[in-house]
């Protein structure tokens, strides 16, 4: 029974870190179709690059989220130490990319939000 449950988890691991993979093709995709866009609408070609940065990094948070699910699933069956130390670092760093990544899309984003308040012409 355990050598099925341990299958099973390694096959559906296999599958998440596949689905990670397809996330990161479809935001990396994503991102070279709008740089080689011509501009449009007269946007800053600084803001332009940002919106793609900002659509990336939000697909490579998701992504890394599949990873560690993945890794998660592979080591939950009969651990040894090795493999929860392995998972531990793992995590740690995955952890640390996708907390720095959020952080700096939540600070674009608020950044952004200011830009269109004060663009906005006050009411009277």
């Amino acid at each position: 029974m355990e050598a099925f449950v341990r299958q099973f988890a390694t096959t559906v691991a296999l599958g998440v870190e596949f689905g990670a993979a397809v996330l990161i093709t479809v935001g990396a995709l994503e991102a070279l179709a709008e740089l080689l866009k011509p501009p449009y609408g007269g946007r800053a070609k600084h803001g332009r690059r940002r919106e793609v940065w900002m659509g990336l990094a939000r697909w490579l948070v998701l992504a890394l989220e599949f990873e560690l699910a993945a890794d998660i699933l592979r080591t939950a069956i009969s651990p040894t130490w090795d493999d929860v130390g392995q998972l531990a670092a793992i995590a740690v760093i995955r952890t640390f990319l996708s907390y720095f990544l959020t952080r700096d899309i939540e600070e674009v984003a608020h950044s952004e939000e200011g830009t269109e308040s004060s663009a906005r012409p006050a009411s009277a």
